[in-house]
């Protein structure tokens, strides 16, 4: 039988997230029952529950950075058990059978599509899949991650779901270490880890950003230097330097000024999704020096609990700032203005209180 859960939810593009009640499944054979601690608040939380993207559906629960504690599995489930701290990150199912889920790529499967935790197709109560914007939550076990880090430390972890494997995942898949220049365009919710991140695998590490006053945090966050992006001078003293640029910039921006910051061979891989196209980059701007514009799309489970060990070994965590779920519309406000160092955590302890 269906179990009741509470959240708070979108009915509308143009309606404030608000207290909604809804059910979800009781744990099948392979499942995994999740009483939810928190959840970070995405871009992609906004964009969905204001339908910038097309395909909402509504009543939309966001939330796609969850960490919560195990409080039932089913009787197939072997990885994990009642009390084990859990993540889980932007998809609850695939296929399985695919090239791209067979390779562990699932975030790219070629026969369904992945179903996200929000807003996908629920193969199991129908309708579509509601997230993490709530108390609980039923997920397959092949789509859970284990979390090691410490527990005075899991709000922190929440937004490792998807700003950390975003941005873990190109940089992992290009090879980024020692001896490179590495490049992050925004200093953001997924720019912040990808500083970080790049940083501890040994990059040297500049931030490309229109904001001078963010040249100590870039620092503090593991960069060498803030290169400013409107500053002709600066950007001509590092022109064909770079190995490789990590591009996390969610709004239409001219990409050749910092296809010219690539050495012969380098590349760069855009992570945010505009809701309208980039200018369409020269083609002189690639040819001449063999570089490659890419994109990349999170990360498979696998590489998704590879980037949760990784950060638990580096000791590293999101700079967050932890919100009450009744304050998620003022920080959806405030997140559109980029006023947030670096994401907002919901305490779900504050859902459960309502």
């Amino acid at each position: 039988m269906p179990t009741p859960a509470k959240g708070y939810a979108a009915q509308s593009a143009e309606t404030p997230l608000a207290p909604f009640s809804f059910e979800r499944r009781d744990p099948q054979g392979d499942d995994v029952a999740i009483d939810i601690l928190y959840c970070g608040v995405c871009h992609s939380d906004l964009h969905t529950a204001r339908s910038e993207w097309e395909g909402t559906l509504y009543p939309c629960v966001p939330g796609h950075e969850i960490v919560g504690r195990v409080t039932a599995v089913g009787g197939d489930v072997t990885k994990y058990k009642v009390g084990d701290l859990v993540g889980v990150g932007c998809m609850v199912d695939s296929c399985g059978h695919c090239p791209s889920c067979h390779d562990g790529e699932e975030q790219y499967c070629e026969t369904t599509g992945f179903v996200g935790t929000y807003n996908g197709p629920d193969p199991v109560m129908g309708g579509h899949t509601f997230g993490g914007y709530s108390d609980h939550i039923v997920v397959k076990e092949g789509f859970v991650l284990k979390i090691n880090h410490d527990e005075a430390d899991l709000a922190a972890v929440a937004p490792l779901l998807c700003a950390g494997i975003t941005t873990y995942s190109p940089l992992r898949h290009w090879k980024v270490g020692p001896g490179q220049k590495v490049g992050i365009v925004g200093l953001g919710g997924l720019g912040h880890m990808g500083v970080k991140i790049a940083a501890a695998m040994g990059a040297e590490v500049y931030v490309f950003s229109t904001s001078p006053g963010k040249a100590e945090d870039a620092k503090r966050l593991g960069a060498k230097g803030l290169i400013v992006s409107k500053d002709e001078a600066q950007m001509a003293e590092h022109a064909n330097s770079f190995d490789f640029i990590l591009n996390t910039v969610a709004a239409p921006h001219n990409l050749d000024a910092f296809l010219g910051m690539l050495k012969r061979d380098g590349t760069m891989t855009l992570v945010g999704v505009p809701d309208s196209p980039h200018p369409s980059p020269s083609v002189a701007n690639l040819v001449f020096r063999r570089r490659s514009l890419a994109g990349s799309l999170i990360g498979g489970i696998a590489e998704t609990q590879e980037m949760l060990d990784f950060c638990h070994s580096h000791g590293l965590t999101a700079d967050i700032e932890m919100i009450a779920m009744d304050e998620v519309n003022t920080a959806y406000d405030r997140m559109q203005k980029s006023d947030v160092k670096y994401r907002f955590v919901i305490d779900m302890a504050t859902l459960k209180q309502d």
